[in-house]
């Protein structure tokens, strides 16, 4: 029987891939995708369990939901996802709101999942190994209809001691090179410009099927593939970037020169308790090594403040080495004290209002640094991804400097230029890490 369906997507971009595989096996299931809950007749939430404030949004949009059932506007309520996998133990215990869980190795068996709540069995509990979850496949795109994701690898094996990934996504899988080739290509024929590359460290790809890193061998072959335009790259583990990569993104046009860092902090302390590989010094030669080879590339990174034990002096070496560093693209958080890591654990943990205080000290540092970052594009050129219009009708698109859904944006008008379209935009002015330009005649061009 066909019901209509709403899925909301939570979380990393590495979960809406796994949503957009559940709406194209609902669509090939003979379901109808509907985007209004209060149009359906089941909804599924696919969450993200990664942090605190993660979790609380997930939550909140559950009981959102739920509330809906119970006046009559849903038949039967689905959850998904890394908070599912997480607390599966309570969650129908805490939750009998919902008709229906699956964790992260259960993606495929959404149709059986939807088709057995609306039909009022029992709550249903799907928690297969995370390793039964496809990487890839067929799915029915959530991202405009010239971008996509291509999720290159699943799970993890990095064992950072204040995260909870691991235990939720499982060991780190590679997905076969012929096959993301043969997904790509399927990308870039139904209209795809540009493929955003990711996994949880996606450098480390092939080293479990390939016995070395094939990440470079893999955009070669990217590179070659006739429509894609521009190829971003997300989670770059210092460790991990060799010569031959960094030779590979300088050499060939198609690979944006935006470096997607994890760094976490810099004191060589930290992150030894972080168990991160690698100390300050690497961190420090691969940013200067990709600056020397790429002068324009785009540093893009989280920092962690408050990790236990972090002191003030371990602060101040965080704090001036991104004063003397200037990275262009910066998220600052607070540590997140998460149940069942090895972090939750340990001693001295930092004050609440200390670890806020540092983060806003930082972030402020940051403001400072991308506002001169992008005063210093002003009378530039630069290649920008036509998206559209926002909310308020400005035209918007977004350069090699900005991903999707994280960063800025470059304003213009430009009649002519259709979504999708790129378009060389000179800028006149910047506010925050926003930039607004003039189109320059004669330089719109289409693949």
């Amino acid at each position: 029987m066909s019901y209509k369906i709403y899925l909301l997507s939570l979380g990393c971009p590495k979960n809406l891939v796994n949503s957009e595989q559940m709406l194209a096996i609902l669509k090939n299931g003979g379901m109808e995708i509907v985007e209004s809950p209060e149009k359906a007749d089941a909804a599924i939430v696919n969450t993200c369990g990664f942090i605190d404030a993660a979790k609380e949004e997930a939550i909140n949009a559950i009981l959102s939901l739920a509330a809906l059932k119970s006046e009559g506007g849903l038949s039967a309520l689905v959850v998904t996802g890394c908070l599912a996998e997480r607390y599966k133990d309570e969650f129908l215990r805490e939750l009998p709101e919902v008709d229906a869980v699956l964790g992260t190795g259960s993606y495929q068996n959404i149709l059986e999942a939807v088709q057995g709540a609306m039909e009022h069995c029992a709550p249903i509990e799907l928690f297969a190994p995370q390793e039964s979850s496809p990487i890839e496949g067929e799915r029915v795109l959530l991202t405009p209809k010239y971008s996509a994701y291509l999720k290159i690898a699943e799970g993890c094996d990095n064992r950072c001691s204040y995260c909870v990934i691991p235990s939720l996504r499982g060991a780190y899988r590679s997905l076969p090179l012929e096959e993301l080739v043969s997904r790509a290509e399927a990308l870039a024929a139904e209209g795809v410009r540009e493929l955003l590359i990711v996994a949880q460290d996606i450098t480390r790809y092939g080293t479990d099927i390939y016995g070395r890193r094939m990440l470079a061998e893999l955009l070669r072959r990217l590179c070659g593939i006739e429509g894609v335009r521009w190829i971003r790259l997300h989670y770059l583990y210092p460790d991990e970037i060799d010569d031959e990569l960094l030779r590979v993104v300088a050499e060939n046009d198609k690979i944006l020169k935006y470096f997607d860092l994890p760094l976490q902090h810099i004191n060589d302390r930290i992150l030894k308790e972080m168990n991160r590989r690698g100390g300050g010094a690497l961190i420090r030669e691969r940013i200067d090594r990709i600056r020397s080879l790429m002068p324009d590339s785009v540093i893009r990174t989280s920092l962690i403040v408050g990790f236990p034990g972090e002191t003030e002096d371990e602060f101040e070496e965080l704090y001036d080495f991104l004063a003397e560093y200037r990275l262009e693209r910066v998220g600052v958080f607070a540590y997140s004290r998460e149940e069942g890591t090895p972090a939750a654990d340990m001693p001295e943990q930092v004050p609440e209002p200390v670890k806020e205080a540092r983060r806003v000290r930082l972030y402020s540092l940051q403001e400072e640094i991308m506002n001169e970052h992008s005063a210093s594009l002003t009378g530039k050129t630069l290649t920008v991804l036509c998206c559209g219009r926002d909310e308020s009708g400005r035209q918007y698109g977004r350069s090699y400097m900005d991903a999707p859904e994280i960063d800025g944006a470059v304003y213009f008008e430009e009649e002519s230029a259709a979504e999708g379209d790129f378009i060389d935009i000179r800028i006149d002015r910047a506010e925050g890490c926003d930039l607004y330009g003039t189109a320059e005649s004669g330089r719109r061009r289409k693949l």
